[in-house]
């Protein structure tokens, strides 16, 4: 049997070894952000850092007026992103009734949340943001409706 005292130095010395995994709001960033003047990789890498946005549609309960939805979205595993996200809703939300309605949307990502923004203002120019606009392509997998957003 271990003695209470070799248990306490296991535990402090197990204790001093462990370094916690510090937690993040959404995915890890993999690559660093790139020069502003870059757009269009600066883009690509906003879309693959976030995993939430704003989906906006044109209403069919609204008569017509915009509607946006916070909502989840994916654009591939981490590292392996393709350009295209991927919505998982379900007709309950109000985003895919619109979607069946009316196929023309926008979506809208901030570089804010990903905390690579620093301590300003999220509308300040220097914090990226990017509206994608196009026409939302709608599968069905064993009766679950994916959603994915084609660019005009």
């Amino acid at each position: 049997m271990l003695s209470p005292a070799y248990l306490a130095f296991a535990a402090a010395f197990l204790l001093a070894l462990w370094h916690p995994v510090p937690a993040f709001a959404g995915r890890q960033i993999i690559a660093g952000k790139p020069a502003p003047s870059e757009a269009a990789a600066t883009a690509r890498w906003l879309a693959a850092q976030n995993t939430w946005g704003v989906l906006s549609t044109i209403s069919s309960n609204l008569n017509g007026a915009p509607f946006g939805n916070v909502v989840s979205y994916s654009d591939g595993v981490p590292g392996e992103s393709h350009g295209i996200p991927y919505f998982y809703l379900t007709t309950l939300d109000p985003t895919a009734r619109d979607a069946l309605e009316d196929e023309r949307t926008s979506f809208t990502i901030s570089e804010f949340p990903l905390g690579t923004c620093g301590k300003i203002d999220p509308e300040n120019p220097t914090c990226a943001k990017l509206t994608l606009t196009g026409k939302v392509l709608i599968n069905y997998i064993h009766d679950i409706m994916i959603i994915h957003l084609m660019f005009i």
